[in-house]
């Protein structure tokens, strides 16, 4: 049987733990919160480039073409998890959608090159037989996507010239509610031909469409990196946005299970506390009438 010191201190402990529970819950709002206003406020930059693409695909010289582009079967996959836990099932929903929709793509699987953001499922991966070209840290803050961001890019360049990739797939989780996120692909290069063309008819906001002397080709492929630039690092806010809102649903499961376990405890205090006191009055009303009695059979 445990003593009430033994049950005060589990009670302590039990509100230690809710207290950090609840700190954890705070961090997380707050972390939503900020990633969700840098993907608001990435909206109007990605604004501004296709505007720009727009300039130039109505003023593109006759030898440049947006047809579909001829790739090989090389490609590469990029896998946004975490490097924390105390998320759920974030980083295995995010590693099954990799791994289902790789395999359906040409290859052999020791030929699967796929770079990871996050330790939590670089393990995943690898045990599937992927091969991992690279692990970048996921960024603790706003500030920190975007060296993340040129990381990634130079990367991508590095296997695109050295081992001839050209297909790259993100698989991130995106965000579809205040509380909830699905994991989610999209394709990062070739630049989808379509949408290029989607550009190019669209109607200009103004009766004057700007000039520009800038030669052609260097201009377009300075608009495609910030391009690239916007879907990285919309898919790295996505995924903190939503790793955060994983943490908070499991932090709020947490916290009832505490809250449930501390009540528990604190009723079965109360009990055994008043049983104590109970005993000890006993004890006394038992004592005390001892007294009495031996003292009524003194002569």
């Amino acid at each position: 049987m445990q003593t009430l010191e033994t049950m005060r201190r589990r009670i302590e402990s039990a509100q230690d733990l809710h207290a950090v529970v609840r700190v954890m819950k705070a961090l997380a709002a707050v972390s939503i919160r900020q990633y969700e206003k840098s993907v608001v406020s990435l909206s109007e930059y990605n604004r501004t480039i296709e505007l720009g693409l727009q300039v130039l695909l109505r003023n593109r010289p006759e030898d440049i073409a947006t047809s579909e582009p001829q790739f090989n079967e090389r490609w590469a996959g990029i896998v946004f998890g975490s490097d924390q836990g105390m998320c759920g099932s974030f980083n295995d929903q995010v590693t099954s959608l990799a791994l289902r929709k790789m395999s359906q793509l040409p290859g052999r699987p020791n030929e699967r090159t796929v770079l990871a953001v996050g330790l939590r499922v670089v393990g995943r991966l690898e045990d599937a037989g992927c091969q991992i070209g690279q692990c970048f840290p996921v960024p603790g803050s706003v500030a920190g996507i975007a060296p993340v961001v040129h990381d990634l890019l130079l990367k991508v360049e590095e296997l695109r010239v050295e081992r001839g990739l050209s297909r790259f797939i993100l698989f991130h989780h995106r965000p579809i509610s205040d509380a909830a996120s699905r994991p989610h692909e999209i394709p990062l290069l070739p630049v989808n031909p379509s949408w290029l063309r989607d550009i190019s008819q669209r109607l200009w906001p103004s009766r004057s469409l700007p000039a520009f002397t800038m030669d052609w080709r260097r201009l377009f492929s300075a608009l495609i990196r910030q391009h690239l630039f916007v879907v990285l690092y919309r898919a790295v806010a996505e995924s903190l946005a939503s790793e955060n809102a994983s943490r908070l649903a499991s932090m709020q499961a947490a916290e009832k299970n505490i809250q449930e376990h501390l009540a528990g405890l604190t009723m079965r205090y109360h009990q055994e506390r008043q049983q104590s006191i109970t005993e000890e009055l006993l004890d006394i009303v038992t004592g005390f009438e001892t007294l009495i009695g031996a003292a009524g059979r003194e002569p």
